[in-house]
């Protein structure tokens, strides 16, 4: 259940197969308009994202709609000297999030997914046919399955079934804006940001910056803070963005000590963002992390993939990490189904011995990932002047 990008290919992958599946999504069937807004990018890479993409059969579809934001990757100093560039070859295409979001629900039948079915509460039955999964969507009824894959994020319901663990502030809060068709309108901007991601790293906060669709670039600042209520506490969360503009920049336990081209833009950002969202309160969350490898006693009939498995820090990991999840365990069903058709014994015990199987490749997956992503944070964050051993690193990664 949920209807990210890791419960959308697995919903693809299972009706390829010919099998019977419900998506229960939080959040109101998308419009075109919504989906033809500017949204994050996304990075697929050939072992993960891009195998679950071909394996869809949506490589072909799949292509045309990256190429918004360019591979070109730039790192700067707080005054917005760059330090660091190197240009894309293409062995990430970028997809927005949106366009990922379009290509995949194309492949989903619109009776396999309930919108608006926010999860109350998921709970293991005992029945005379063994154990099934009981899911409580309150007013829409309740639904009960004999096999639950939880898709559904940060703040997942089924993940209590398998496990305490619960995710915990990061340390960090991020800022997300956006200024459209920035070409046109602000071209010593994109003299600054570039065709591609551009990060300015200074007093332990980084101003980042990736293009996208209508010809936009995605602002965001990603900043430290040791109050996870910072955003409340500091009033920033009821301010319009252009309200938080003087806060924001002012401030020099903020971006006060940043300069002035990176400060403009993200001035030009949060009066942009007012003028497009003109009753909307600044877009500030704090970030979450599951400890890094979280792991669960096996339970029959229920799992978890994505962010409801291992949540992460923005790594350009998450979405291939997500996706891969989502392919590895369709072939664990589709293995299933085959040896019990063609032998006695029964799906859910052959299941049972392959879901083993994944869950711990899964889990070993992401400790390795949360392992480099704290490798990466650390550089991004760890000094005032982090810029230069950013920059450092990537180069010793041949980035």
């Amino acid at each position: 259940m949920g209807g990210g990008p890791a419960g959308l290919t697995l919903g693809v992958l299972l009706h390829k197969h010919g099998l019977q599946f419900t998506i229960f999504e939080l959040r109101q069937k998308f419009t075109e308009d919504e989906l033809a807004k500017p949204s994050g990018m996304l990075d697929l890479r050939e072992e993960s994202g891009l195998a679950a993409i071909k394996e869809c059969g949506l490589y072909e579809d799949f292509i045309p709609v990256t190429g918004e934001c360019s591979e070109d990757f730039i790192v700067a100093e707080r005054n917005g000297k760059i330090l660091f560039a190197v240009t894309g070859d293409r062995s990430r295409p970028e997809i927005s999030r949106n366009n990922l979001t379009r290509l995949l629900l194309g492949q989903i039948p619109e009776e396999s997914i309930r919108w608006e079915h926010r999860l109350r509460v998921a709970t293991r039955l005992s029945t005379t046919g063994g154990i099934e999964t009981e899911l409580d969507f309150g007013s829409h009824g309740k639904h009960t399955f004999d096999l639950v894959i939880g898709a559904d994020g940060a703040w997942s319901k089924v993940r209590p079934l398998l496990t305490d663990a619960r995710p915990v502030y990061s340390g960090t809060l991020n800022i997300t804006m956006t200024i459209k068709n920035i070409s046109d309108r602000y071209p010593h901007l994109v003299n600054l940001v570039g065709s591609g991601s551009f990060s300015s790293l200074g007093n332990k906060h980084v101003v980042i910056s990736q293009r996208g669709p209508i010809d936009s670039a995605r602002i965001y600042l990603w900043l430290t803070h040791r109050d996870e209520h910072f955003p409340i506490n500091s009033g920033l969360a009821d301010k319009p963005a252009a309200s938080a503009t003087h806060m924001l920049l002012i401030d020099d336990k903020l971006l006060g000590t940043f300069g002035a081209a990176i400060k403009d833009l993200v001035a030009t950002a949060c009066a942009e963002e007012s003028m497009d969202n003109p009753n909307a309160n600044l877009d500030i969350r704090a970030l979450y992390t599951l400890p890094h490898g979280s792991s669960w006693e096996h339970k029959s009939g229920v799992t978890l993939v994505g962010d409801a498995a291992h949540l992460m820090l923005p790594n350009g990991e998450g979405v291939n990490l997500a996706m891969l999840d989502s392919l590895l365990l369709s072939n664990a069903i589709f293995e299933a189904y085959d040896k019990a058709k063609t032998s006695s014994v029964s799906f859910q015990s052959v299941f049972d011995v392959l879901l083993r199987g994944f869950e711990d490749g899964l889990v070993q997956r992401a400790r390795e990932a949360g392992n480099d992503t704290d490798i990466m944070v650390g550089k991004m964050f760890g000094t005032e002047d982090a810029a230069h051993e950013f920059s450092s690193f990537l180069q010793g990664m041949g980035q």
